[in-house]
């Protein structure tokens, strides 16, 4: 049985946190908008987008060109969510009428990122609240990862 060391830490023994990003986003938004608040988003919590593993948007955004770009722009994959999908996580994250209306969902970024957490480990759970550009909202989840 091989295994590889650990990266360089402060912390040897701890696990570098992986973090999923739930995107939401206005029609025809930049890719440089996108990324510049996914750092942002990051920084606030000491994270860079080494710590990134996942993105997640509504499907109504399966066509957005700017999502697609940062994902292949991070070498990440990007996951969509129907509104059905997201309605076990919109109690913790509250919403609007106007996402309600535009999307078929009360809320985006918080229920995206709560979604793919828990599709990729157990017990999903939201790292403060979302962040706002112009014309974007980001919000980042964590995760515990399933024993192996």
């Amino acid at each position: 049985m091989s295994f590889m060391l650990p990266p360089p830490s402060d912390r040897p023994s701890a696990l570098p946190i992986q973090v999923v990003a739930g995107l939401g986003c206005r029609r025809d938004c930049r890719t440089e908008e996108l990324l510049e608040l996914l750092i942002h988003s990051l920084a606030r919590h000491e994270l860079t987008v080494d710590n990134l593993i996942g993105l997640a948007s509504i499907a109504h955004k399966c066509d957005e060109a700017g999502l697609h770009e940062l994902a292949e722009h991070l070498g990440l994959e990007l996951f969509f969510f129907s509104p059905e999908q997201l309605s076990a996580y919109q109690a913790k994250t509250g919403g609007s009428a106007l996402s309600q209306t535009a999307t078929g969902s009360p809320a985006v970024a918080e229920p995206c990122a709560l979604a793919l957490a828990a599709r990729m480990g157990a017990s999903a759970r939201l790292l403060g609240e979302k962040d706002r550009s112009a014309n974007a909202t980001c919000a980042l989840a964590t995760f515990d990862r399933e024993p192996a």
